[in-house]
């Protein structure tokens, strides 16, 4: 009998191990493909040409490809969601978490997996026909499709991801902890800042990186409202992401073309730069573990 459940236990370990070194092997691969498809343009143009060039004119009769204003484009855009949705995510989540009742959070619950569940598309159907001509009329500028316009699209959309993870954590935080703050006299929210989210830091913490990974990956709805013209970053200009820059014009580019070789380029520079925001963040997250 022994030897059959340490069996049973052995093929689930083996079962298990498989699929971490499945999910391990597609990030390799995916890694290699980026490498291999987008170093010979960067040899190509240079680096220093490539990544802070600011023109980018693929199409021209004399192409020109810098991406310095998508890597901008897509820092101030990532930065501003990230400014607007962490903390309206992470306040309704200690709302959630701490302070509503019952029905109030089975309600906002269920409303924050709905938003989790709208496809980007709709998102960017929306900024484009409600979010685009109100920020036109607001501020008394030709065209609302902008980066203002992308950065409340995107802190629109990080949102469930913050308030979901960030509800896990401050729901995790041992009640005796809460109990023995409030049986020295602090208030319920003196407890809730004090005790409760400073024990679910970390949780929040991978909220922050879900939320910056959202941002940082979206295309099809940044494309819908950002105006999509390669412009250097202005809050109130059209402008172009690293991604929407690979969606827009992969489609029509010619196989074995400078262009297309250029746009595995773009696709490599976001990758590296969503690795090193994660282990930037990872490193953090560690450092303050350690601390701790």
């Amino acid at each position: 009998m022994k030897n059959r459940k340490q069996c049973m236990e052995n093929a689930v370990h083996g079962i298990f191990l498989v699929l971490g070194l499945i999910t391990v092997g597609c990030v390799l691969l995916i890694t290699v493909y980026l490498i291999i498809a987008g170093i010979p343009a960067i040899r190509k143009l240079g680096v220093l040409n490539f990544l802070f060039g600011k023109k980018w004119a693929s199409t021209a009769e004399q192409p020109r490809y810098g991406i310095l204003p998508f890597i901008l484009t897509s820092i101030y855009g990532t930065a501003g969601a990230i400014v607007i949705g962490v903390p309206v995510g992470f306040m309704t989540a200690v709302y959630l978490a701490k302070v509503a009742c019952p029905k109030v959070k089975a309600v906002m619950e269920t409303a924050v997996s709905l938003l989790a569940g709208i496809p980007s598309v709709v998102y960017g159907l929306v900024g484009m026909m409600v979010l685009v001509p109100g920020i036109r009329t607001a501020f008394h500028i030709p065209d609302g499709a902008s980066l203002f316009a992308a950065i409340i699209v995107l802190a629109v959309m990080i949102l469930p991801s913050i308030i979901k993870v960030s509800i896990t954590a401050l729901e995790a935080v041992p009640k005796e902890y809460e109990d023995a703050s409030l049986a020295l006299g602090a208030t319920p929210i003196e407890t809730t800042f004090r005790v409760s989210v400073p024990a679910a830091k970390s949780g929040i913490a991978a909220a922050v990186v879900l939320g910056v990974g959202r941002a940082i990956g979206e295309a099809m709805a940044i494309m819908m409202v950002a105006g999509n013209a390669p412009n250097m970053p202005k809050i109130f200009q059209s402008v172009r992401f690293l991604t929407t820059a690979v969606a827009s014009e992969m489609s029509y580019a010619a196989d074995g073309s400078l262009q297309k070789q250029a746009l595995f380029s773009i696709a490599l520079v976001l990758f590296l730069f969503i690795m090193l925001i994660n282990a930037i963040l990872n490193f953090f997250l560690k450092s303050d573990k350690k601390e701790l």
